[in-house]
């Protein structure tokens, strides 16, 4: 049995959604999810849903186990509370389940191609394992948000990862802020020297492990039979930054500021747009008329701003390109 944890509001419920069903096709029956819901509506619509193989968690029962938490909760913004919580969910985990010897934290924001096994037999007898951006270089300048992405964290109950995961806790608590400052940036470039700072910590180096718009461009992608590609590697996750679900399957997929083939949008956005559409009917045949994180479609001025946007990345990213040459 795997276990994974998430946490997100009722306006990442279709993205969780459909993160979960891509884990019961991909994952099979080893897998639990706990998911923390930070609103009500979050709660009760997956209440409705019975997922069987997910737990709810309100957030007042996150806030009750760890009382540090609640302290800080009206210096940050509803983004910096949530990646605040971000650590404080695995030691949740493993202080309530005695049985539990292994979590992984994951975004509610990724869909899974493959089974995950090849990201735990590359982790071996480690402690902890975390994922590089591993920024294409056109996108090195993003590098000042963390070397390691907090989409993908797996922790032992041993003595190494618990160190870890309570460290992190603790300077999560002392700040995180959705800014840059003194080598700080939310939750997530305190993993920059956990490699040095820590004993067993694995660096994910298969591709297929964190798949994303940074860094999709410097891999060759292909599909396989039912597999896709990255160079040598299966397609595990991708993570879809900065996606927006909107009404009548229109979605905004296209994250601003990168460039994505048609053959990159075919392979993996694609299966996404189809994702969330069944997640947001799966989720309206329980609660009809649910609307939470779903947008209206872009209006033609904005649709036209972000084909200009586009029109310059797709030039800068060629013109970087033939300076690499």
């Amino acid at each position: 049995m795997r276990e994974f944890c998430t946490l997100f509001d009722s306006n990442y419920l279709v993205k969780a959604l459909a993160m979960y069903r891509s884990m019961e096709r991909h994952l099979g029956r080893e897998f639990r999810l706990t998911a923390v819901c930070f609103d009500d509506v979050a709660y009760e619509v997956l209440d409705r849903l019975e997922l069987p193989q997910l737990e709810r968690v309100r957030l007042e029962e996150l806030e009750a186990f760890d009382k540090e938490l609640l302290t800080v909760k009206e210096d940050r913004t509803p983004v910096e509370y949530c990646w605040t919580s971000t650590p404080a969910l695995p030691l949740y985990i493993f202080a309530t389940r005695p049985d539990v010897d292994e979590v992984t934290y994951i975004d509610a924001d990724l869909l899974f191609f493959r089974d995950a096994e090849p990201l735990f037999e590359e982790m071996g007898g480690d402690s902890v394992s975390i994922t590089p951006h591993r920024f294409a270089p056109e996108y090195a300048y993003q590098a000042e948000s963390g070397i390691y992405c907090v989409q993908w964290l797996t922790f032992r109950r041993d003595e190494r990862g618990l160190e870890t995961l309570q460290w992190w806790h603790d300077r999560c608590i002392e700040w995180c802020y959705y800014r840059l400052e003194d080598g700080k940036l939310g939750d997530q470039k305190y993993l920059d020297d956990w490699p040095e700072r820590f004993d067993g910590i694995c660096e994910i180096h298969n591709k297929g492990g964190g798949l994303a718009p940074w860094n999709i461009s410097q891999y060759r992608l292909r599909r396989e039979g039912d597999r896709i590609r990255v160079d040598d590697d299966d397609l595990v996750f991708f993570h879809y930054h900065r996606v927006k679900v909107a009404s009548g399957g229109r979605h905004d997929w296209r994250p601003p500021g990168y460039v994505i083939t048609p053959h990159q949008r075919k392979l993996v956005y694609d299966p996404y747009m189809r994702a969330l559409d069944d997640a947001l009917a799966e989720i309206r045949a329980v609660e009809p008329g649910f609307s939470a994180g779903v947008e209206t479609p872009p209006s033609r001025v904005a649709t036209g701003y972000r084909r200009i946007r586009n029109v310059a990345s797709r030039a800068a990213h060629r013109a970087l390109a033939k300076v690499g040459a």
